[in-house]
């Protein structure tokens, strides 16, 4: 049977049915009413731990290092854009100056990687480089020709990064 479209029950209703249920609390002794009062009350104090209290404790247990782990990378950032703004601080190096540099980078690369540059453009076709290997020859483009990576398409593979870089030279810090 569907209960759409009844209306919800009176309140006469509601008394009516908590008649049997007070019948039967007259009907229990005194010391099973003290029972299931105690019962009740135990039951109320695990519901309001278990769904206000232990969660609270819980985030309270939490939240310091949560807090500290934040913190920290508050001041990696704080660091990166101390470094930016130094870096747009410093004077632009000419284009030969930065074409020397990044040409000196690459050739601490070896056979894995060759540069073409090509007005104030710089183009690094990589094969197989490693992590660490790429992080200082950026590194070095960054400091030494004041480059700055536009387009990057990178693979890693099994030996290390494969494909290209493009960077703009000449004072666009």
């Amino acid at each position: 049977m569907s209960d759409i479209g009844k209306s919800p029950p009176s309140t006469t209703a509601w008394l009516s049915a908590l008649v049997p249920v007070q019948k039967a609390w007259l009907g229990l002794s005194q010391r099973d009413r003290r029972g299931v009062l105690l019962a009740a009350a135990v039951l109320g104090l695990f519901i309001v731990w278990r769904v206000g209290v232990q969660p609270a404790w819980r985030t309270l247990g939490v939240a310091p290092a949560e807090i500290d782990a934040v913190e920290v990378q508050l001041q990696a950032m704080q660091r990166l854009a101390a470094e930016a703004t130094a870096l747009r601080a410093m004077p632009a190096v000419p284009l030969e100056q930065a074409t020397a540099a990044l040409q000196a980078a690459t050739a601490r690369l070896g056979d894995q990687a060759k540069l073409s540059v090509q007005g104030d453009r710089a183009v690094l076709t990589l094969t197989g480089i490693g992590t660490g290997a790429l992080q200082l020859w950026l590194t070095e483009a960054r400091a030494g020709a004041r480059a700055r990576p536009v387009e990057a398409t990178l693979n890693r593979g099994p030996q290390g990064y494969n494909g290209t870089l493009v960077l703009s030279l000449g004072g666009g810090a």
